[in-house]
């Protein structure tokens, strides 16, 4: 699908400088683009590359001063970062606009499906599942039984939701992500095994969660999980029974939460952060990668790091004086040798 500049201004309130009727049908970072492609420029550093690249069109800001010839046709616009966002949602939106239900795939005869659907091949909706309009579920998803969809909710291929499970509006769970898996729950024994404990809760994702790629996010053992509206929580996270992800809350990647912790509100959570179980974390709190939480966090708004964690300022102190040892060794080494040839007189 190609569109001309004229149309690209018209969407995004910008003035063409150039070709109105040149045509792109992709987009490319302005370094890479070729012939037919559509790009921006919003940093400085890169500016070079307007001069330099095969762009059919960019995207510019309108305070933009040009010091040498452009072979591109240009589009002014007051955010050219902003804008070019735009189109990359449009673009993404026409990539991702499937509809119909393809063969084999089985929906059982109890289950709801809504209007203006895509169900890829080989999903599956099990029985008293509900899926609202718009959704779209792609190959070798499975939905249990009993689970609920929202409208507009995408689950990308390989996407097990599990039974009881509930996902709001606008839900979108990437490929290999697993809602709903038994929390870890194991009742030790006299003779040293154990003892599964039975999993009867549900998983809830409120609207406008987004899931990474191969996260995993366990049932409750009673009551639900709960991720509430706007958290986003990024690739091979691991969430635990029982825990609490507050509103707008962004999780990174390898981060692992045990059971029945509570986080709050705008929280952010860098990656492989460790945060230990039946612990509250304040609403906007801050941790490094790697930190480790042993105990809960009650002051709101403050960043933490290390493990076991500590004011994020001390952390970073902390962590170069490490780099110091060795020196240090050194002279506490050599201060030893002097008081002990002092003592000896």
């Amino acid at each position: 699908m190609q569109f001309t500049a004229q149309q690209i201004a018209s969407l995004l309130n910008g003035t063409v400088e150039g070709n109105p009727e040149a045509a792109v049908s992709t987009l490319a970072k302005i370094e890479e683009a070729g012939e037919g492609s559509l790009s921006f420029l919003a940093n400085p550093k890169y500016e070079q590359y307007l001069y330099t690249t095969n762009a059919s069109i960019v995207i510019v800001n309108n305070t933009q001063v040009l010091s040498g010839a452009v072979k591109s046709t240009l589009i002014r616009v007051e955010d050219a970062y902003s804008a070019f966002s735009v189109l990359l949602d449009a673009y993404n939106t026409i990539r991702l606009d499937k509809s119909g239900i393809e063969q084999p795939s089985f929906i059982h005869p109890t289950a709801q499906v809504g209007e203006n659907v895509y169900i890829g091949a080989f999903a599956y909706i099990g029985p008293g599942a509900k899926v609202g309009d718009k959704c779209k579920i792609y190959p070798n998803s499975y939905v249990g039984d009993n689970a609920t969809l929202g409208n507009n909710v995408t689950l990308f291929a390989g996407v097990k939701v599990y039974f009881d499970c509930v996902l709001g509006n606008n839900v979108i769970v990437h490929s290999g992500a697993v809602i709903g898996s038994d929390g870890f729950g194991f009742a030790p024994s006299a003779d040293g095994t154990y003892k599964k404990i039975a999993q009867i809760g549900n998983v809830i994702l409120e609207e406008d969660v987004e899931v990474g790629s191969n996260t995993t996010i366990d049932r409750a053992t009673m009551g639900s999980t709960i991720i509430r509206k706007g958290a986003k929580i990024d690739n091979l996270v691991q969430i635990a029974h029982n825990v609490e992800v507050g509103t707008d809350t962004v999780i990174a990647g390898q981060t692992g939460i045990s059971g029945s912790t509570k986080i709050g509100n705008n929280v952010m959570i860098a990656g492989q952060v460790g945060i230990a179980g039946h612990l509250t974390i304040a609403n906007k709190t801050q941790l490094s990668a790697k930190t480790g939480i042993n105990s809960s966090i009650k002051t709101e708004g403050q960043a933490w790091g290390g493990t076991p964690y500590m004011p994020y300022k001390d952390y970073l102190r902390a962590h170069a004086k490490l780099k110091q040892l060795p020196e240090l060794d050194k002279k506490v080494y050599e201060l030893e040798k002097i008081i002990k040839e002092l003592k000896n007189g």
